[in-house]
């Protein structure tokens, strides 16, 4: 039998929080700005759990480059949509100085729902973040790659890593975020599966008893997606400019085609378990890229900028191959550049330094943010 490729097609989604132009705090979507994004993205764009929150979803992508056109076109129409209600878009996991306490779930059943069985832990979900779809059409396929791709998930958490305020505050945190979500249940990384069988086994014990109505609910960092044949990255924050966001779509496309190529070959990735891998979330979660991730062949902590260098290398046949060359060699401008993080952060700091007062450096920090939602559009 001859064998079948995966055509590793590429779909992202982005959550965006809206905030009021003129005050810079959050600000709840008009009915009439929603059905305007409708209107003009055809079923591309959806409200989330909060009523300050807008999502869009790229179509199913060829290439990366056919995904940076519709993505540039979603970015550009909510931006534009927005403004013509006094609002403007932000691409930051979390507000920098917003109160959660504040905030009012979008009142849909779906969310309706979601508000009742999580009670608490539901109300603090001021969070947004960015997750990549890679088209696998064998569910076999799925869950070894899956199984392999999960070493990878905390270097692609540290590139994207978007949200180190809350609440006025400095947490300390590249990713506050994850923290966040971490309290819901079904998060955090996957398990180890045997077999697209094993994952269906699991999740239907949860169906069948009625916790959750379909594997929709499982919110792992990574999982097969319930409504595509695809892998679903959602480790990462969402990332502020639109070419840190294809960087690491190319290199979430670009590492399932390398752990599919070597499995051709007869070869693999090696395990680890997650307690290792958990470390470097962890490290990433907390530093972002600023204090390097753990090479467990090599027992050592490594700078990010060398495992910038080592993507561009372990990948290159896939970039070529996938039409993402430059987005993958991009990844040593990232890695310069800092995340979204370090730059909230020397915002933040430049206006300190320049006598303003802790509130209006943290204001400084959002018309950053809504500046650097157009770079590149």
């Amino acid at each position: 039998m001859a064998r079948i490729d995966p055509a590793f097609t590429l779909g992202i989604e982005e959550e965006y929080l809206l905030v009021d132009a003129e005050t810079l705090e959050l600000a709840n979507a008009p009915e009439a700005l929603i059905e305007e994004c409708a209107g003009a993205m055809q079923g591309q764009v959806s409200p989330e759990f909060l009523q300050c929150q807008i999502e869009v979803g790229t179509k199913v992508c060829a290439d990366i480059g056919t995904a940076r056109a519709d993505l540039k076109r979603l970015r550009s129409t909510v931006a534009r949509c927005a403004k013509r209600h006094g609002l403007a878009p932000i691409a930051a996991s979390c507000h920098p100085f917003a109160d959660w306490k504040r905030q009012i779930h979008t009142d849909k059943s779906r969310y309706n729902e979601l508000e009742q069985a999580l009670a608490g832990v539901a109300r603090r979900l001021l969070i947004c973040g960015m997750h990549v779809h890679v088209g696998i059409e064998s569910p076999a396929q799925r869950i070894d790659l899956m199984n392999q791709l999960s070493y990878f998930l905390p270097h692609l958490l540290a590139m994207s890593a978007s949200s180190p305020f809350w609440m006025g505050q400095d947490t300390g945190l590249a990713s506050y975020r994850l923290t966040v979500f971490d309290n819901l249940p079904r998060t955090g990384l996957p398990p180890q599966l045997n077999s697209w069988a094993e994952f269906e086994r699991t999740t239907g014990v949860l169906v069948d008893l009625g916790i959750i109505e379909d594997a929709s609910k499982i919110w792992w960092d990574l999982r097969p997606s319930s409504r595509f044949p695809t892998i679903e990255t959602r480790i990462c924050d969402v990332p502020t400019k639109i070419e840190h966001t294809l960087t690491i779509a190319a290199l979430t496309q670009c590492f399932a085609r390398m752990l599919w190529r070597l499995a051709a070959r007869n070869q693999r990735w090696r395990f680890y378990s997650n307690v290792l891998i958990g470390e470097n979330r962890w490290r990433a979660q907390r530093y972002g890229m600023s204090e390097g991730m753990i090479d467990f062949g090599q027992r050592e902590i490594v700078d990010f900028s060398v495992l910038a260098e080592e993507m561009v290398d372990i990948l290159g046949e896939d970039g070529d191959a996938l039409g993402c060359r430059s987005e993958i060699e991009a990844v040593t401008d990232l890695v310069a550049e800092g995340n979204s993080a370090d730059r909230q952060r020397a915002v933040h700091a430049a206006a300190r330094a320049d006598g303003d007062s802790e509130a209006e450096a943290t204001r400084a920090v959002v018309r950053h943010l809504i500046e650097a939602f157009h770079d590149g559009l």
